[in-house]
């Protein structure tokens, strides 16, 4: 019994130390970043999609979305969005007037016409977000380096997470790096001189300059146009767009959990009576 209890010390001990140094890493606000701060882990936010019930903030999604479209859109593609999803269930919500009437404003490549060519003409519904390049090389002449695809980048990217939260968030379900890394990137802009310089990202030193500041983008809901706002809200617009089907997929979970503890049962109870007769065993 000692042996456990002081190997339960020790383990409290250690969780206590963690979240000392989490908490020290995630507030110090001064431009010289310690060694350790080479990995800093970035602070875990609070979504509403989180957990086997979790669902989409469909004002959130339209507010991200416009975020994207305004700021995010002149250099990372969505390439494997369609306009139309933006409509489905589970989603931003809008309606179909709305998309068809954002489809049209974007032009997207088609053809061979009977020339031969390709040409240019509106966006429909079921056409897929178009890029803002021709090209990778096209962007990384530009940019020096091609802006990744933004498609999958809410699950795509993450960070380790140090004992003993990684345990804990196999009991929490805690899924949500991506969005939370995405956060902490767009918030990690913290030398004023030096506008590649990141304090979460991996070397301190990103391609992408600081993209967004309070006031770059308009809300039209009354929420306050601040930097905190925009990046979480762009947040959640990639991971639904990483994962669209996120509801739909936990309600057949639950369903598909609720049909085994009730088959589970029926045959607990038909091996008991099946088993019923014979004595002795």
């Amino acid at each position: 019994m000692r042996l456990i209890l002081a190997g339960l010390a020790g383990i409290a001990g250690l969780c206590i130390a963690t979240g000392a140094a989490l908490a020290a890493g995630t507030t110090n606000t001064g431009n010289e970043v310690p060694l350790q701060a080479e990995g800093l882990t970035p602070p875990r936010q609070t979504w509403s999609f989180h957990g086997p019930f979790g669902k989409f903030d469909q004002a959130q999604l339209q507010r991200g979305f416009k975020v994207y479209h305004d700021v995010c859109s002149a250099c990372h593609s969505l390439n494997l969005v369609a306009f139309r999803d933006l409509a489905e269930a589970g989603g931003p919500g809008f309606s179909e007037a709305q998309v068809k009437a954002l489809a049209a404003g974007y032009q997207v490549e088609d053809g061979p016409n009977e020339q031969g060519q390709m040409f240019k003409r509106p966006g429909r519904p079921s056409d897929n977000f178009p890029p803002p390049f021709p090209n990778p090389e096209a962007a990384k002449a530009v940019f020096g380096a091609a802006p990744p695809d933004m498609s999958d980048l809410a699950k795509a990217r993450g960070f380790p997470r140090p004992f003993p939260l990684f345990v804990f968030d196999a009991f929490t379900e805690y899924q949500e790096q991506g969005p939370d890394y995405i956060v902490a990137i767009l918030n990690g802009f913290t030398h004023s001189d030096d506008p590649n310089w990141n304090l979460y990202f991996p070397g301190h030193k990103i391609a992408m300059p600081k993209p967004l500041a309070d006031g770059a983008v308009r809300y039209t809901d009354g929420t306050a146009p601040t930097l905190a706002n925009y990046s979480r809200d762009v947040a959640a617009f990639l991971y639904w767009a990483a994962e669209p089907k996120l509801e739909e997929r936990k309600a057949t979970g639950f369903r598909v959990l609720i049909f085994l503890i009730v088959f589970a049962t029926l045959l607990y109870f038909t091996k008991k009576r099946i088993w019923s007769g014979v004595g002795g065993h």
